[in-house]
């Protein structure tokens, strides 16, 4: 078995691993990092429940392997919560209902984050394209929509 030794940043804290040149980036995450907030669903890209940020992108954590993020920026649904509760992202998940079972929510919040970074204002439309690739069995969308938009208005200082 061929190892790779990486040095990245991950939620802030700068680290050095070794791991077999095929682990996965969300195995790596979860397994060797217990960040379990990092969910794997389909295994194939599709469901968008491993979405992390690497240097600031979205990315399906189950398609990259570890080794390919040596050197960069990931983020997880743990980097995303204030040490003092949480993000106004996360309280509108909370508070419009959005959580469903929770098992796609931090893929559609780490989705939700990256939209939100770079639109504060997304329309209803843009936040379902944005949220498109991340799939929610429970419902269809509504009350994540919902959310977003509310996180939206609390980041551009609006009453929600």
């Amino acid at each position: 078995m061929v190892s790779v030794t990486l040095r990245l940043t991950v939620n802030g804290r700068p680290l050095e691993r070794t791991v077999s040149a095929r682990r996965s980036l969300a195995e790596f995450l979860r397994e060797d990092l217990g960040l379990t907030g990092t969910h794997l669903g389909c295994e194939h890209g599709v469901c968008g429940a491993c979405t992390v940020l690497v240097d600031g992108r979205s990315a399906r954590s189950c398609l990259l392997l570890a080794a390919q993020v040596d050197g960069a920026t990931v983020t997880t649904i743990e980097g995303l919560t204030p040490g003092d509760g949480l993000s106004p992202l996360q309280a509108a998940f909370r508070d419009c209902a959005a959580l469903q079972c929770g098992f796609c929510t931090p893929g559609m919040i780490v989705t939700a984050h990256e939209l939100l970074a770079e639109d504060r204002a997304p329309t209803r439309d843009v936040i379902r394209e944005a949220l498109s690739g991340n799939l929610c069995m429970c419902t269809g969308y509504v009350n994540i929509v919902r959310a977003v938009e509310r996180a939206a208005a609390v980041l551009r200082g609006e009453r929600a």
